[in-house]
């Protein structure tokens, strides 16, 4: 099934979020945002939770979903597999592109291969014994401080810096009761954290503005990210233009590299004399207080257009999208 953009006036939205990711609390605001901005256009949209409705009984209850989901479930390209095999056109990008997005190894990988600078990483079992754990990190990162996360999951949950043995300790025994099955570290980089929103607007692919934040605890980490005391945004990011030019390039670049279709928001860690991409997102949030709002509004679009804009690529996906 497909929908032209007239037709997407009078088709039934349904808005995607919640599920039982442990980014949950993340998508809830990017949905319900989202809904009401197309409701309070005069869009037929309504608001569901993947925890409470299961995907499968949409089939002929909507006519276009936009996504509005985080993390495992949700990003990874299993629902957009889902989607397909009910004929449901949907927002973003396929399942490839949302797979390879969301496993930050093969990603990097690729980035890699293609000779984009990532910082330097390595890969940790969830059940790995602590002591090979620090083994393998010392084997392939000779210096500290390192930085930990998961190799599937996002907005910085279950991540911190460890400035030593011990304090990887700590990180590596905090995520056994997590639902992860890999954990990554990568080399620390020093610098500020970046992103740069790429957007279908008419057809044609846009970077937004480059979106710098500073804060005051260890890291971008959830609390700075859900909270705006706790950060202290810049778009444009306070960069020298050159640098600027060079993340909003290298964002385009990964976006078409991955085959990510209509939306994605690519992160940097932009340090002296270095502007390495640490991952991408295929299902950016979409909260009004969210980074993607932020840019667009920097670039002169209203928030409701932005939604307008990403619920479009819905209906210019290619019939076929691996």
């Amino acid at each position: 099934m497909t929908i032209t953009r007239l037709e997407i006036d009078a088709a039934r939205i349904g808005v995607l979020c919640g599920g039982t990711s442990p980014e949950r609390p993340g998508s809830l605001a990017s949905g319900q945002a989202a809904t009401q901005a197309l409701t309070d256009a005069g869009l037929k949209a309504e608001m569901i939770d993947l925890a409470e409705v299961p995907v499968t009984d949409l089939a002929g209850q909507i006519d276009l979903a936009l996504l509005a989901l985080h993390g495992l479930g949700g990003e990874d390209g299993k629902i957009q597999g889902t989607l397909d095999t009910l004929g449901i056109p949907y927002t973003g990008s396929g399942v490839l592109a949302s797979a390879l997005g969301m496993y930050k190894p093969t990603f990097k990988t690729l980035l890699k291969a293609h000779g984009i600078d990532t910082p330097a990483w390595t890969v940790l079992g969830a059940a790995q014994s602590v002591a090979s754990a620090v083994a393998r990190v010392e084997q392939q990162i000779s210096d500290w401080p390192i930085f930990f996360k998961p190799c599937s999951g996002g907005g910085s949950l279950v991540a911190g810096i460890a400035h030593d043995r011990a304090d990887l300790e700590s990180l590596l025994s905090a995520a056994r009761s997590e639902p992860y099955e890999q954990y990554m570290v990568e080399e620390y980089i020093d610098g500020m954290p970046c992103t740069v929103g790429v957007l279908e607007i008419d057809g044609d692919l846009t970077t937004l503005p480059v979106l710098g934040v500073e804060t005051q605890r260890d890291f971008y980490d959830y609390e700075a990210k859900h909270d705006l005391s706790q950060r202290t945004e810049h778009c444009p990011a306070p960069l020298p233009a050159t640098q600027l030019q060079e993340m909003r390039a290298t964002a385009l670049n990964v976006h078409r590299l991955l085959g990510a279709h209509g939306v994605s928001r690519v992160d940097f860690m932009a340090g002296e004399g270095r502007t390495a991409v640490l991952e991408i997102n295929t299902i950016p949030g979409l909260s009004v207080k969210g980074n993607l709002a932020a840019m667009s509004r920097a670039a002169g679009i209203s928030y409701p257009e932005m939604v307008r804009h990403v619920l479009r690529t819905a209906t210019t996906k290619p019939a076929y999208v691996p």
